[in-house]
């Protein structure tokens, strides 16, 4: 069983990237260059397209209700819907600025199809999203590497 930490009853790793990969094998390649980059393999957590479901269900069903009013049940539902169309997934700890920026490098290597940054009051959006299955785009200013 994996860890995991939730918040009003849905899943919310903190200091934790979450991407999500189109593929097993592009879920693996990413892990391998995470541990090439200095990320130890206890720092990595690996959902199959069948855990994330399986755990994605359990939190839509056993959200509280204030739940509802932040951003993690929407990431939950979206979560959802990627591991039905068979998405592996990475959960990757890296609580300090240059971790997250090294993630995001694999995230963009890999061609992750999401990625999220969970602090413990705001869910960042490090890659730009280009498909339909959740929450919009964040604002270009909010993306990284964009122009301040």
């Amino acid at each position: 069983m994996h860890p995991h930490p939730t918040s009003f009853g849905v899943f919310k790793p903190v200091n934790h990237v979450l991407m999500s990969f189109a593929s097993a094998a592009a879920s693996a390649s990413a892990e391998s260059a995470l541990i090439a980059a200095g990320f130890a393999a206890a720092d990595i957590t690996r959902y199959t397209p069948g855990e994330m479901r399986d755990q994605a269900e359990s939190d839509i069903r056993n959200a509280g209700v204030l739940a509802g009013l932040g951003y993690e049940l929407d990431l939950v539902k979206a979560q959802l819907a990627l591991a039905q169309k068979g998405e592996s997934f990475l959960v990757v700890d890296a609580p300090e600025q240059s971790q997250v920026e090294l993630v995001t490098a694999v995230a963009v290597s890999c061609f992750a199809t999401r990625a999220q940054r969970y602090g413990s009051l705001i869910i960042e959006e490090l890659l730009p999203l280009e498909d339909d299955v959740g929450p919009p785009t964040p604002a270009a200013e909010n993306r990284p590497g964009a122009a301040a």
